[in-house]
């Protein structure tokens, strides 16, 4: 999974998707509506964003993913999107959990289910049933970091979640490397020991142009960095069969 924080424009987000699609991966990810700290940052397209995605996810034959932020929202993502993304913040609204479940239910489209920045395990798997319960059963579930008291990265990688998580449930388990560094530089070994602990897959952030990102460039990777990790990855992952 792999694509930029935020959808800017038809033209950068187009050009992500060529480099995806043209890498072998199948999934692509944007922000439409973003979830911002400070309410004066950029928030995102909204809807224009989503018929953005739409339209390159069809011309590349890419599985697109967006996180949806409120209730009011989930039938409009649902609508235009392949994959709707459960973020930190709200990995405990348990009605967002819910009407998205409902709103999945005849679709089954994959829910990716982000882990809370203090969340435990045992919390995480529990609140799945708030999905899974109104019939949509296509949960994943993605580690991207959890505060603790250090402050070099933006969280702290639990790596330990995945074989954990392999042991307690039968849903798979991504791990997104760019919110848990918060560093471009960080990314790629975080990713690495990712796939060698036995992560189902790792979700990415790439931006054709970082330092003119609207949202989060500084822990986006450039589209020749993503191509090496993707080459590496698939090494890591032979290596360790």
């Amino acid at each position: 999974y792999a694509g930029p924080c935020s959808v800017e424009s038809a033209e950068q987000f187009e050009e992500v998707a060529e480099c995806v699609a043209d890498l072998g991966l199948h999934w692509i990810r944007g922000g439409a509506f973003k979830p911002r700290t400070n309410p004066h940052s950029f928030q995102g397209l909204g809807e224009e964003a989503l018929k953005i995605m739409k339209a390159a996810g069809d011309k590349y034959n890419l599985k697109t993913l967006t996180e949806v932020m409120d209730s009011a929202h989930c039938q409009l993502v649902s609508d235009y999107v392949d994959g709707l993304q459960v973020g930190a913040r709200n990995f405990q609204n348990f009605s967002l959990l819910k009407k998205i479940g409902q709103v999945t239910a005849d679709t089954h489209q994959m829910v990716l289910y982000k882990r809370g920045f203090a969340g435990t395990i045992a919390e995480w798997l529990a609140a799945t049933d708030y999905i899974t319960d109104c019939g949509n059963d296509n949960v994943v579930l993605c580690e991207r970091g959890i505060r603790t008291f250090d402050t070099f990265t933006r969280g702290t990688l639990d790596l330990a979640a995945v074989p954990a998580l392999h042991e307690m449930t039968h849903l798979p388990v991504l791990v997104d490397p760019s919110h848990a560094a918060g560093r471009a530089a960080l990314v790629t070994p975080l990713a690495l020991a990712a796939a060698a602990c036995g992560a189902d897959g790792v979700m990415v952030e790439m931006h054709p142009d970082p330092l003119h990102a609207r949202c989060d460039g500084a822990q986006a990777l450039l589209p020749e960095e993503l191509a090496a990790l993707s080459q590496r990855l698939h090494a890591v992952r032979e290596a360790c069969r």
